[in-house]
């Protein structure tokens, strides 16, 4: 949702309607879950996806034809073989996928306005398909009929605002992190240079003055030394949060790690530490490090709301 309604919003403002395409429930083995979300106008598929494969190929057909009659609608998409309207995919499932229209008027902008308020700043809620618009529902139990959950944005937070940063914050942005990048130097935390990110100027030893840590926070330390380094770990293992990962060789790591077990802190609370930050995938750059330091957020991201679901993480393959 975090690049569909931006999307559709741009085709709003440029007077053009515009078709979601959302899952709405979803049986057995699918390509993706309920929540999965497909922009689609008069050309084609703008943002998000529903799967890929034979699924998103006849969802846009329907969706074309639906936006060319101004019209909402629903179709079941089944994934058996030897079934009744196969598309040629064996996952086993099926998938429901419910149309909305959004006639290109201001009621319309409005509404779309409304809803990436909501993602951006990670307040929950439902999406309620149907009629002339959707309608937006609060709380955490699904209302009745066709919804759908409005993501609540795990935020990542990074600790020095440098080349490392300056690779990683659009690409947490893209993949659905809310990113914050918190800097001592006016001249890496300001927003020109992170337009995607809120930016905070502020002093490395005094962090819960400028902001509050969560438990479902991510923060990266990418300071640009060992002092600023350790200050930011002390304060980050005084609190309860979803991944802490820092950059630096074995070298640095251990010598912050024994200041922190000076400081009191166990082997314990060390072990909640992600470092050296990223996946071992023998990264060098800075861009390179960045895809490392995602992909790890991101698995630690998925094994999360896999322990809290209780059932495995979907499989984006049909």
């Amino acid at each position: 949702m975090t690049t569909v309604f931006p999307a559709l919003i741009r085709e709003l403002r440029a007077g053009r309607s515009a078709m979601l395409a959302a899952i709405v429930s979803h049986e057995g083995s699918s390509p993706r879950e309920a929540g999965s979300v497909m922009l689609v106008g008069s050309s084609g598929r703008l943002a998000g996806t529903i799967g890929g494969g034979a699924v998103e190929q006849n969802a846009q057909a329907e969706a074309q034809r639906l936006l060319a009659s101004g019209t909402s609608g629903t179709h079941e998409y089944c994934l058996h073989q030897n079934r009744q309207e196969d598309i040629g995919m064996v996952c086993g499932g099926s998938v429901t996928v419910f149309f909305q229209y959004f006639s290109a008027q201001e009621a319309s902008l409005r509404l779309a306005e409304a809803v990436l308020r909501r993602i951006e700043t990670g307040q929950p809620g439902y999406m309620v398909l149907g009629g002339d618009l959707p309608t937006l529902a609060d709380g955490s139990a699904p209302p009745q009929g066709a919804a759908i959950p409005l993501p609540t944005l795990h935020r990542a937070i990074l600790f020095g605002g440098g080349h490392i940063a300056l690779a990683l914050a659009p690409l947490l942005n893209s993949v659905g992190f809310r990113v914050t990048v918190f800097d001592d130097r006016a001249e890496f935390s300001g927003p020109a240079r992170f337009p995607m990110a809120e930016t905070i100027h502020g002093d490395y030893e005094r962090i819960g003055d400028y902001l509050a840590l969560g438990p479902e926070d991510y923060v990266v330390v990418v300071t640009e030394g060992h002092r600023h380094d350790f200050a930011v770990e002390r304060q980050a293992l005084g609190h309860e949060l979803a991944y802490i990962g820092a950059i630096g060789s074995k070298t640095k790591t251990a010598a912050v790690n024994q200041r922190l077990l000076d400081c009191g802190f166990t082997q314990a609370d060390l072990e909640r530490l992600h470092a050296p930050i990223g996946l071992p995938i023998k990264s060098a750059t800075p861009e390179e490090i960045a895809v490392s330091i995602a992909a790890e957020m991101i698995l630690v991201r998925a094994e999360r709301r896999e322990r809290d679901s209780g059932a495995p993480c979907p499989m984006a393959e049909g």
